[in-house]
């Protein structure tokens, strides 16, 4: 989580963009008059008074981890917002049967599970990055059916394009030792017990709920 030394009009309306309010829901979870947050998109530079510093702390550390995350980006300066969500990422959501694949990617804090992904560069395809990587990387071979849909991602702030995928052939098998820490297929009906609901892109749950 982000510290915040000290909030301003344009910190506090991206914590309002990140619990995605309306201006009278803000203010009101705040205590404040509308008038107030209206008044911060106005000035941007302004500096909130003591207490209210205090109450946008607070709000701050209610929030969960997803709008938390959402904030880091959003109160990140134009041009990095800019160059953070060009970047993209290609994530493949490989089914087999009941079962969807999973890699355990090795981290700084602690373990994960994710969808296999790799970087899409400049004029490279989503779709042939997804079947490629999920290969590199678990050694299964997929063949793309339908695109998910494109968001930026909550947790790391690129832009993630997800892809339906139907497994082809091959073992799993953890194939980038460097970055995971283990691949696995998973019954679709547990996925959540690896990877929590609301970190999941809704049209992946739907995806796999209809498949």
């Amino acid at each position: 989580m982000d510290v915040v030394d000290t909030w301003t009009g344009r910190t506090a309306c991206a914590l309002q963009e990140a619990l995605r309010m309306t201006n009278e829901a803000f203010a009101k979870k705040l205590g404040v008059a509308t008038r107030t947050v209206a008044g911060w998109h106005k000035e941007p530079d302004i500096v909130p008074r003591t207490e209210m510093q205090a109450a946008l702390d607070t709000e701050y550390e209610r929030a969960g981890e997803t709008v938390q995350r959402r904030f880091s980006l959003l109160s990140r300066p134009p041009e990095e917002r800019t160059q953070a969500q060009a970047l993209r990422v290609a994530i493949a959501v490989v089914i087999r049967a009941d079962e969807v694949l999973l890699v355990c990617r090795r981290g700084d804090a602690a373990l994960s599970w994710q969808f296999p992904a790799g970087m899409v560069k400049p004029g490279g395809s989503v779709e042939s990055v997804a079947v490629q990587e999920t290969h590199a990387e678990t050694g299964v071979h997929c063949a793309v059916d339908e695109q998910l849909g494109s968001r930026v991602h909550p947790q790391t702030g690129v832009l993630a394009s997800y892809v339906l995928c139907t497994y082809l052939a091959g073992e799993a098998t953890n194939l980038d030792a460097v970055e995971n820490l283990d691949v696995a297929w998973v019954p679709r009906s547990s996925l959540t017990r690896f990877i929590p609901a609301d970190r999941i892109y809704p049209p992946v749950l739907k995806a796999l709920e209809a498949a």
